[in-house]
């Protein structure tokens, strides 16, 4: 395998990401998710909510918007292996998230196809303020291509 545990801790590039009505009403309708809390003013500002809030897998729309890693991954040897969203406040339209990937984990599991590795990687977001909104961690499968 290619990839060793010196990667665990490294960061990619800092970004901001916006999170704007139209973000949230476009990822609501990608998922297919008519949810009042999502979209209806009104009704979100009756909730215990107080208002709009985006969708609980929202946080994969930010993650993908930036901070690349710096590493050289071989995307035909990447599988998406599982998705995990770790909440500490609600993601609202008008959100200013400053967002981080950073590689959280790297192991190997040996399968039928022999042995592969895990990369976890985790999307901090936080606010302005610096308190940690939610995490988007990902898990990528890193499998030995054929010969």
């Amino acid at each position: 395998m290619d990839l060793d545990k010196s990667i665990i801790g490294l960061s990619g590039k800092s970004f901001i990401f916006e999170v704007e009505k139209r973000h949230v009403r476009q990822f609501v309708e990608a998922i297919g998710d008519s949810n009042p809390l999502y979209l209806d003013e009104e009704y979100a500002a009756k909730t215990t909510y107080g208002g709009l809030i985006a969708p609980p897998t929202f946080p994969i729309a930010v993650a993908s918007e930036g901070g690349e890693l710096p590493i050289d991954l071989d995307t035909r040897r990447m599988l998406h292996g599982e998705q995990e969203f770790i909440y500490y406040q609600s993601i609202r339209p008008g959100d200013r998230l400053h967002c981080q990937m950073k590689i959280a984990d790297l192991y190997e599991r040996v399968g039928k196809s022999g042995s592969m590795q895990f990369l976890v990687l985790d999307t901090e977001m936080r606010d302005g303020t610096g308190e940690m909104v939610a995490i988007s961690q990902m898990t990528i499968v890193y499998r030995n291509l054929a010969n």
